[in-house]
């Protein structure tokens, strides 16, 4: 989760160093750190807490040298402070390092034995540590990598300088993902391609075991037995993006209210708006083939996966299995080759989620990834790859990623339904249409609802803990809403299916316990009006989100009502996903909290 940079150039490049991690700032921010190579003398700085301090601290002492690392820190292993953060120094090597060293304790054992002194309290410092002993022994940096590799076990990825190897960076990937960048008389080294899209859109990505030597004129990159091997080049399109707030306050305002854009370009990649049919690219699986589905993700990823289950039991007749990736890929999960395996992640990288797609392929099932990083581990490691087409999310909360996933998995289930003859022609263009009308009736949402947000958000940020509750795929809804608020305004919030009051959460409920309830007029509004009447009956403060004919149905009095249009099950969802992120949003403005980067989260999760 931490963010990786490095650079071999022909002028100096510590500020580039640094603006290059600006891009990889949602990988972590704990602490952050660049150390350059200059007349075979290693120098580095580091700072505790966000980028801005170490640009501060570059700006009273910079450094020189035209080869370098950087990092940004989502803290693991020891506290976020500057002496935990990278690079680490031992001996003449520098290292930087993402991910986690399972066996460091074992080797830290063996090196103190052997005279090591510690000064940190990081798994990584391992590596430096044992990369300096290999050299005391004789051996040259190259050989020492190699060996330090055949030591170390876990998910990283790693780049290291050595201060007697003055035009080079030597770099490895087991897990996290690595990008190399080629330009003209330079070499670039990345966490992602977007962190190298200000310096070229000519990458190479590492697979797991790879370990690369960057130089001026190349890379040399080897397998993990030392074997030269050769890695496709291809052009990214992470260059095109653009990483700023406009006019926004924040990352997660911006993209809140650039969802009915991006929308509308996910929907245009799955669906002809013309014939009001899905694409073929959407067949992709042959879901009219296979017998059952089984989904698996992480975060909000996963609650998208939760409400996708919904849709391909519905419109399909699939029977679909969901599990949280964590446990998915330990569960020992009977499965079959006549079955599919679909995966959800924005990043492409999430650890557990690779894993579980692992754990399918081995077991032979057709592997589709909805993913938004085409570029990534899991995308290349898929038989499908169905891009969502939200552009870069920088903000940590997800807004519009989760958004067009749930767009992307309503086109693949009708098309699903299609292929498996439980939707007809007829019903496959009226749901379509419902589809391609979803980005304007988002965008009048969003500039209706605004006012009623922000006041409500007001009154929420006075609050200790927060009840969501919704039925069908307003339960998922439930879950995201509650993880939205506890993720961004620190507030402690829980989701639950509204039938499931009762049998617990129902203790929770007094005068000081606001409970939002998600319920458009569907066929399940009867049963959690019911649920809101004994929520009322104990004087609880209801927030009811609700649409037109539901608010005209109910005549229960509430805290706040929040009207939204009446529109069809299928995008429904995604509509009353406006006011639940909009809740979170204000409800953090008027808190304090950091919005884009909350305490202790990381946007792309590459360690377990």
């Amino acid at each position: 989760m931490c963010g990786i940079v490095g650079i071999v150039g022909n002028s100096a490049v510590s500020q580039r160093l640094v603006e290059a991690l600006k891009r990889l700032e949602y990988r972590g921010y704990d602490s952050s750190g660049v150390a350059t190579l200059n007349e075979g003398r290693l120098d580095r700085r580091r700072a505790e807490g966000k980028l801005f301090n170490l640009e501060t601290k570059l700006a009273a002492l910079p450094l020189g040298g035209t080869i370098g690392i950087a990092h940004t820190r989502w803290a693991t292993h020891g506290a976020p402070t500057e002496i935990n953060a990278h690079p680490h120094f031992v001996g003449g090597v520098a290292v930087v390092h993402n991910g986690i060293i399972e066996n460091f304790s074992e080797i830290k054992d063996e090196l103190i034995a052997g005279g090591a002194t510690f000064v940190t309290q990081t798994d990584t410092e391992v590596v430096a540590q044992l990369l300096a002993r290999l050299r005391r022994e004789g051996l040259a940096p190259r050989a020492a990598m190699q060996a330090m590799l055949a030591r170390v076990t876990g998910a990283y990825a790693l780049a290291v300088l050595f201060d007697d190897l003055p035009d080079a960076i030597l770099a490895a990937r087991s897990g996290p993902p690595l990008a190399i960048g080629h330009g003209r008389g330079e070499m670039f080294l990345g966490s992602d391609a977007i962190a190298l899209s200000p310096f070229t859109n000519d990458i190479t990505y590492l697979i797991d075991g790879d370990w690369a030597v960057l130089s001026q004129t190349g890379v040399e990159i080897f397998d993990r037995a030392g074997n030269p091997v050769s890695r496709p080049r291809q052009v990214s399109q992470a260059a095109a993006y653009l990483v700023d707030k406009g006019n926004h306050r924040h990352f997660m305002e911006k993209e809140i209210y650039e969802q009915p854009e991006v929308i509308s370009h996910a929907l245009g990649h799955y669906v002809d708006f013309i014939e009001n049919r899905v694409r073929p690219s959407a067949a992709a699986i042959d879901f009219a083939a296979i017998s059952s589905l089984a989904m698996s993700a992480c975060g909000t990823a996963y609650l998208a996966g939760l409400i996708g289950k919904y849709w391909f039991e519905r419109y399909a007749r699939l029977p679909v299995e969901i599990d949280v990736a964590s446990e998915f890929r330990y569960r020992d999960i009977p499965l079959s080759p006549a079955s599919a395996a679909l995966f959800i992640s924005q990043s492409g990288e999430t650890a557990d989620t690779l894993a579980s797609l692992r754990y399918c392929r081995e077991a032979g099932l057709t592997i589709g990834t909805v993913v938004n990083a085409r570029e990534s581990s899991m995308a290349r490691e898929s038989d499908a790859v169905f891009p969502i087409m939200a552009g870069p999310e920088i903000g940590v909360a997800s807004t519009k990623a989760f958004t067009c996933q749930l767009a992307v998995l309503a086109a693949l289930a009708i098309g699903a339904g299609r292929a498996r003859g439980t939707v007809s022609a007829e019903e496959e263009q009226a749901l379509v249409r419902h589809l391609v009308e979803m980005p304007r009736i988002m965008a009048r949402v969003l500039n209706a609802i605004q006012p009623d947000m922000e006041s409500l958000s007001r009154e929420l940020s006075r609050c200790r803990d927060v009840l969501y509750l919704g039925r069908g795929t307003a339960y998922p809804l439930a879950l995201e809403g509650a993880l939205k608020l506890k993720e961004i305004s620190y507030i402690h919030a829980e989701g639950y299916a509204a039938g499931e009051l009762k049998h617990g959460p129902i203790a929770l409920i007094d005068e000081n316990m606001p409970v939002i309830v998600i319920a458009p007029h569907d066929r399940f509004f009867d049963k959690t009006v019911s649920n809101m009447q004994e929520v009322a009956a104990r004087g609880g403060r209801i927030v009811f989100i609700t649409d037109e004919k539901g608010a005209a149905a109910s005549k229960l009095a509430t805290m706040r009502t929040i009207v939204l249009p009446t529109v069809d099950e299928l995008i429904a969802p995604m509509i009353f996903s406006l006011p639940i992120q909009l809740i979170a949003y204000h409800t953090a403005v008027f808190m304090g909290t950091d919005v884009d980067q909350p305490r202790n989260l990381a946007k792309s999760v590459t360690v377990e």
